[in-house]
C-alpha cells in the first residue's frame, strides 16, 4: 500500500534533548526527522510529537520543538504513546496511516508501533529517522515491527509517495527546498 498525504500523519517520538546524546548517529536521526517534519508541513500532512517523562529527559530538541504547535506535543509516561490514550485523542480524525520517526527504536517507538497496529492503523517506520543507543537494538526492533505488520521505509520513499506526481507547484517547491 502507498502512503497517501490525505490519509497520513507524521509522529515524532521522544526526540528529546537529554536522550539524544546517548543515541547512535543521533544528529542524523534528528536531521532526518526535522527534514520530514518540514516537508510534511509544506505538503499539508499533520505532525505530532511525544515527550517521554520530560521532567527527566527534557523537552523535544529545541529546533524540532519549534516546528510543532504546542497542542501537537503529547507528554507521556508509558513507553507506548498509545497506552495513555492522549495520542489518539490528539490525532487528526480520519488519519489511518502513521509515519513514525524517533527514539528509542526498541522501546518507545516499537511499543507505540505495535499498539498502533493493534488498533488498526497502517504504520510506516522511517529507518533513517529512528535511533537507539545500540545498533543491534535498532535492527532487532525494525525486524520485529516489520514482522508485526509495519512497513520499513526511508525518508525519501515517504516524501515521494506524499507528493504522488511531478509537475505540480508543491512538487517543485519540495524539490527545490528539500531534495538534493
Amino acid at each position: 500500500m502507498r502512503i497517501k498525504p490525505s490519509e497520513s500523519l507524521l509522529l515524532a517520538i521522544d526526540l528529546q534533548a537529554r536522550l539524544l546524546p546517548a543515541i547512535e548517529c543521533a544528529q542524523t536521526v534528528l536531521a532526518n526527522a526535522v527534514w520530514l517534519v518540514d516537508v510534511a508541513q509544506v505538503i499539508g500532512v499533520p505532525v505530532l510529537a511525544t515527550e517521554h517523562c520530560p521532567q527527566s529527559l527534557g523537552l523535544v530538541e529545541a529546533g524540532l520543538r519549534a516546528r510543532f504547535p504546542e497542542d501537537a506535543i503529547v507528554q507521556k509516561t508509558h513507553f507506548s504513546a498509545v497506552s495513555e490514550g492522549k495520542l489518539l485523542q490528539a490525532c487528526e480524525a480520519g488519519r489511518k496511516q502513521w509515519v513514525v520517526v524517533g527514539t528509542e527504536a526498541h522501546v518507545c517507538v516499537q511499543q507505540t508501533v505495535l499498539d498502533l497496529l493493534a488498533v488498526g492503523r497502517q504504520v510506516f517506520v522511517v529507518e533513517d529517522a529512528v535511533g537507539a543507543r545500540r545498533h543491534h537494538d535498532k535492527e532487532l526492533a525494525l525486524q520485529r515491527m516489520q514482522q508485526n505488520g509495519a512497513e520499513i521505509v526511508s525518508r525519501e520513499m515517504v516524501v515521494f509517495e506524499w507528493l504522488e506526481q511531478a509537475n505540480t507547484p508543491v512538487f517543485r517547491d519540495v524539490l527545490k527546498r528539500f531534495i538534493r
